[in-house]
């Protein structure tokens, strides 16, 4: 399971549940923090009978030195454009480079540039891909953690976990397996058009004398299925669709299973 970003909320949290005694993993499990960040937060509190601080992220502004302000200022009354042709020019003509957002900021603070919120917005609209109908395709891919080897196919349109399962090894057999689960598991009720996966040697993705044909044994098998295989593309999100799955869904689900069993035990 990933690991989220400390904030606010989740130090007060943590506070909060260990003065009732909570367990360190029980809450990072919880917040999607680690154990040392608990013990963390938990040792500032105790030290100190205060919240652990939020460092700002990223790096701290760096302000135009009198030198760089006068150039610029010098630039701007001389050849009259915007911020980013100001950029180029005065790399050039003063041999010194100063970023045009740093630029823009300093015009803007004296009063020799405007806001224009056309400029803001996104320039190329963001399409999301995904398809409109369930079971015109679906997403297949293999995940690791500590050990287990786990697979999944995911239907693209409604995002339905079709088929999934543990396996000891991530090879072309175990996934011809499970396409072959999915077939049975919803030949009655539609056929799955197309199966997108990525370039993975668990799908015998190799190309053949450099040219962008390929052939392989999952590949036969998805064919005489009447099933199309596609590579995932640029603008297809494969990875990250199934890799919600496994981080927020599955991955979580196994290791609550996990610690169920383990306070069991203890109890026991």
């Amino acid at each position: 399971m990933g690991y989220g970003r400390l904030t606010e909320k989740k130090v007060r949290y943590i506070v909060r549940h260990k003065r009732r005694g909570k367990s360190n993993r029980e809450i990072a499990f919880e917040m999607r923090v680690s154990v040392s960040t608990v013990k963390r937060v938990w040792s500032y509190w105790l030290t100190r009978r205060e919240y652990l601080p939020i460092r700002k992220r990223g790096r701290k502004v760096k302000e135009l030195s009198e030198k760089e302000k006068e150039i610029v200022r010098e630039a701007k009354m001389k050849y009259k454009l915007g911020a980013r042709r100001l950029e180029k020019v005065i790399e050039q003509v003063y041999g010194i480079h100063i970023p045009h957002n740093r630029v823009h900021k300093y015009l803007l603070e004296e009063g020799l540039a405007k806001e224009e919120p056309r400029k803001k917005r996104r320039r190329k609209p963001y399409i999301r891909y995904e398809r409109e109908r369930s079971m015109s395709a679906g997403h297949i891919d293999w995940f690791e953690k500590d050990g287990i080897k786990f697979c999944a196919i995911l239907d693209d349109a409604s995002r339905k976990i079709l088929a999934a399962g543990e396996f000891k090894n991530a090879n072309t057999e175990n996934s011809i397996a499970l396409v072959d689960k999915l077939v049975e598991d919803y030949r009655g009720i539609m056929p799955l058009e197309e199966l997108i996966s990525d370039n993975g040697s668990e799908f015998g993705a190799h190309r053949k004398n450099g040219k962008k044909e390929w052939d392989s044994k999952f590949k036969s098998h998805l064919d005489s299925l009447g099933i199309k295989l596609r590579c995932a593309s640029s603008g297809v999100d494969c990875p990250w669709k199934l890799e919600l799955v496994w981080q927020l869904s599955y991955w979580r689900w196994r290791m609550s299973r996990i610690y169920k069993v383990k306070n069991f035990r203890s109890i026991q």
